[in-house]
């Protein structure tokens, strides 16, 4: 059975579809399938969606959704990103339950990075 109303899909704009495609796939390993020149389609990346062109940008302060994105090495993905050329937009802090950091991709589209607390052993 399916389940109903949950979050199956995210689009999000680009104004580079090719760059943001070769960013995700060089940091995060997202895997891309191409409905034309206008639209991308992601997965290999926690939930499925896809990009379409557009000059338009998803960033919070513009009140969009920010998508956060899991990892079990925030440092080495901080890394990835500026070395893919991500814009790091706000830098590693901490916050109750973990730390996390803000980037912007090529298209500059706003998305985070996120690391839980680690359970420590007495």
């Amino acid at each position: 059975m399916t389940p109903r109303e949950v979050i199956n899909y995210v689009e999000l704009p680009a104004k580079n579809i090719p760059a943001t495609k070769a960013f995700f796939e060089c940091v995060f390993d997202w895997s891309f399938i191409d409905y034309g020149e206008e639209y991308t389609a992601f997965s290999n990346s926690g939930i499925e969606g896809g990009f379409f062109l557009s000059e338009l940008v998803s960033r919070t302060e513009n009140g969009a959704c920010l998508l956060v994105l899991l990892s079990d090495d925030l440092e080495a993905a901080e890394q990835r990103v500026k070395k893919a050329g991500g814009i790091i937009s706000q830098a590693i802090f901490s916050f109750p339950g973990g730390r996390r950091f803000h980037f912007l991709e090529p298209s500059g589209n706003e998305l985070a990075v996120w690391s839980p607390v680690k359970a420590y052993i007495a």
